[in-house]
């Protein structure tokens, strides 16, 4: 018999490589044209970009591990420098010891340069009033806006939860983004120590890394790994079938139908959802969440004033500031030292975020980029406009709600579900999920 995985993203990837390893004759069926999903680069300007992630989160070890066992633990790089943000009226940067973005001394310099002496002392206040309940607390903002303050929630969590998983804290589940805070914050009796807490228990060093040659690399690692495997692009799957009598799954695509007797379901959140008609049918007609469409600008500029890496690694913009369209804005060279040791001298790689389908016209980039950068971008040589889809964002209402009614439903035994829609964001949860998806079964 025969384990089919639908889906070839690093999800899929992940859980058809440990199905070969356990001794199975593995099919791999993706509906596009190429492997990685989410991890995938450009060509732009004579040198290869990371066009969708371009670091992993350390936490868990299931990235790091999987990166050392394909052979690429040699190329594991720390960022270098930090990030800025950027307030109404000027740019600053962001503070040190914090978690994503909650501070863990509130009177700490760098967090009154941000917020203000008036919110650093309102930020304090989470250290001397009792917290009013004990327990969990559902989501990010009402959090900190309570224990913290508006501005420490506006200046400084949203613009870092915004930018890196998309999505308000109002609407960010605590457990989701950071697990084992609500717990932290019973046991210490505030928010800022929590956050110094779970800080002392990480690993040391970065909280993320990336790989010399770019985080795309992992991809190709993983296909390279699947030579017994028979991968198979262009292949969209059609329908998938518990067997009427007995154990086992039928996978309709257009070309053939495929019998296995597991199925690890790694497409994407529509998808997968789609295809879990047959064997999870109440979990599949629950309300679909509305898709997350963002757009990432890759430039290519020569320009020596960049040489000083004046925002740090970037900027990410908080929502007062509104005479930008920009999102986000990320200095490649000066957060990665082995892309700026491949390029000539005064030449830089930046990455602009927006959201929605489409991204504005040079003029317009270039605007955002001075303001927010603090300097007028000259001489680009080369620009991608690369736009990402996500059908169902892992930290939607609708999404949690789903993931909750699967983990409730009896799925037939051997079918099994990975991906970042069921896991989480990041590649430390996608991995994680494939593992996972594979052990099962």
């Amino acid at each position: 018999m025969t384990a089919v995985v639908v889906g070839g993203g690093v999800a899929g990837l992940v859980a058809a490589r440990r199905l070969l390893q356990q001794g199975e004759r593995v099919v791999l069926l993706e509906a596009s044209d190429r492997l990685g999903g989410r991890v995938h680069s450009v060509e732009l300007g004579g040198v290869r970009l990371d066009s969708g992630a371009e670091s992993f989160a350390v936490r868990g070890g299931a990235v790091r591990a999987l990166v050392d066992d394909l052979g690429l633990g040699a190329d594991v790089v720390d960022p270098t420098g930090s990030a800025w943000v950027a307030l109404a009226d000027r740019e600053v940067p962001l503070p040190a010891g914090g978690l994503l973005g909650i501070p863990s001394s509130p009177l700490a310099t760098d967090v009154a340069r941000v917020v203000g002496t008036g919110g650093s002392l309102r930020a304090y206040a989470d250290r001397v009033v009792p917290l009013l309940k004990v327990g969990r607390y559902e989501h990010l903002g009402p959090l900190v806006r309570r224990r913290m303050g508006r501005r420490v929630l506006d200046r400084l969590v949203t613009p870092v939860v915004q930018g890196v998983y998309g999505v308000h804290p109002d609407d960010a589940p605590v457990d989701a983004i950071a697990p084992g805070l609500n717990a932290a914050i019973t046991n210490t009796g505030a928010l800022s120590a929590a956050v110094l807490r779970l800080r002392a228990a990480a690993p040391p060093g970065a909280a993320a890394q990336g790989l010399v040659g770019g985080v795309h690399r992992l991809v190709e690692a993983l296909a390279a790994s699947l030579a017994a495997a028979d991968v198979r692009l262009g292949t969209p799957v059609l329908g998938i079938h518990p067997a009427p009598h007995g154990p086992g799954f039928q996978v309709v695509t257009a070309q053939e139908d495929l019998w296995a007797h597991r199925v690890v379901l790694a497409a994407d959140g529509g998808a997968a959802l789609d295809l879990l008609a047959d064997a999870a049918h109440g979990v599949s007609a629950m309300p679909r969440p509305e898709p997350a469409v963002s757009t990432a600008v890759l430039l290519v500029a020569d320009d020596g004033r960049l040489d000083a890496a004046p925002r740090g690694t970037g900027v990410l913009v908080a929502p007062e500031r509104t005479d930008v369209q920009a999102v986000a804005v990320t200095h490649a060279t000066a957060k990665w030292a082995w892309l700026a040791g491949r390029l000539p001298p005064h030449r830089h790689v930046l990455r602009v975020a927006y959201r929605g389908p489409s991204a504005p016209d040079d003029a317009v980039v270039r605007r955002d980029l001075a303001k927010l950068l603090g300097v007028p971008v000259g001489g680009i040589r080369a620009r991608a406009d690369v736009v990402w889809r996500d059908p169902a964002p892992a930290l939607a209402a609708e999404t949690i709600a789903i993931r909750r009614a699967l983990d409730r439903a009896a799925l037939p035994d051997g079918l099994t579900v990975a991906g970042a829609w069921t896991a989480g964001t990041g590649l430390a949860s996608v991995v994680a999920s494939g593992e996972r998806a594979a052990a099962r079964g």
